[in-house]
């Protein structure tokens, strides 16, 4: 692959160090009250627009097929949004009496909290040959129990910014997240052949606005001169990051394979992605309405921000390795499911 096909196909994480970077070099743009108003364009207009767009590109109606397979469903759902947050919560309680920046480590804790991705991990079960069907509905479901439960669970583990009353949030939440969404179903109704046909890139168009938002948050941080972000606090994040990912994969594989899970191959393949991939799209404007007013929302984000491409890039080099598993496993299950051949007297 050349250099500019690889910078091609990786735009959107070249896109967020570029906006930290121009945020850096010139916060006062985005910052609230600035020439860009986020407290309007950004509050409101990018985050509605984001989640208009994800109801316009979800096909819920090609969530039936895969709606019978419930055991499945409610293993990936409380696995991304009961033991993941709650595991995070226990490890944090260790780490609080390390140095690590306690705002990267409130970070951390709602990476927990999110939901898992709309595309990332339908499109790594479908590079290994996985149950995409599974992966498509645990994806949108897990999107659409991610608006009521995400916010409750950073409700729960972080708290809210005193600033911002409880009652605001899911207003806010609602007129924002729910409505959008909503509205962008009921269009996709009439315009579908026309989508189809068309096929808009929605995925680039989230991540520009996406982009917008990042951009924004990062200035605020910048133009505050009491934000210090060191970089062992940094990189031990980055660390901790890559090896919840890995153990958090292994620990799914394990439980999905064994004897009476009655799990697939193919079923296993989907878990392992859906369980652990989690919502940059829905994460980041979730975190700016609910923590509207911390002054290290940025700093929160953060893990956020890493873990989306340490995802797509621990996923991808699996890859290869979980789909010869899966190949091999599927090859051995059906000799044992042959009937012998009578033996001849």
């Amino acid at each position: 692959m050349g250099l500019l096909e690889r910078l091609r196909k990786e735009w959107f994480i070249l896109g967020i160090v570029l906006v930290i970077a121009v945020a850096r070099l010139e916060p006062a743009v985005g910052v609230k009250g600035g020439p860009l108003k986020p407290e309007i364009t950004i509050t409101y207009v990018a985050v509605s627009a984001i989640f208009f767009n994800s109801g316009l590109s979800l096909k819920t109606e090609e969530l039936t097929s895969a709606l019978m397979h419930v055991k499945l469903h409610l293993f990936v759902q409380i696995f991304t949004l009961v033991f993941f947050p709650t595991a995070i919560w226990l490890f944090l309680q260790l780490l609080s009496i390390t140095p690590i920046n306690e705002w990267l480590l409130k970070g951390l804790q709602t990476v927990g909290c999110m939901p898992p991705p709309v595309s990332s991990a339908v499109i790594l079960t479908k590079a290994v040959g996985g149950n995409e069907a599974a992966a498509i509905f645990n994806s949108a479901f897990g999107s659409f129990l991610g608006i009521v439960i995400t916010p409750l669970l950073l409700l729960l583990f972080l708290g809210s910014s005193s600033s911002v009353p409880f009652t605001s949030i899911f207003s806010q939440l609602f007129m924002t997240v729910v409505v959008p969404l909503i509205i962008g179903q009921i269009v996709r109704r009439y315009i579908k052949d026309w989508l189809e046909r068309k096929k808009p890139p929605f995925g680039a168009i989230s991540s520009c606005v996406l982009l917008m938002i990042i951009y924004t948050t990062f200035c605020d941080t910048f133009a505050n001169p009491n934000i210090d972000l060191d970089k062992f606090s940094l990189i031990i994040i980055v660390f901790i990051i890559f090896s919840v990912q890995m153990s958090f994969m292994f620990l799914t594989f394990l439980f999905s394979t064994r004897n009476n899970s009655g799990f697939t191959p193919a079923d296993t393949v989907a878990i392992v992605f859906c369980s652990t991939h989690k919502s940059l799209t829905l994460g980041i404007p979730m975190l700016k309405i609910v923590f509207a007013g911390y002054e290290h929302l940025s700093l929160i984000s953060v893990p956020l921000l890493i873990y989306h491409p340490a995802q797509i890039l621990l996923g991808s080099l699996l890859v290869p390795t979980i789909k010869s598993w899966m190949v091999s496993r599927q090859k051995a299950l059906k000799l044992t499911r042959q009937p012998k051949a009578p033996v001849k007297v």
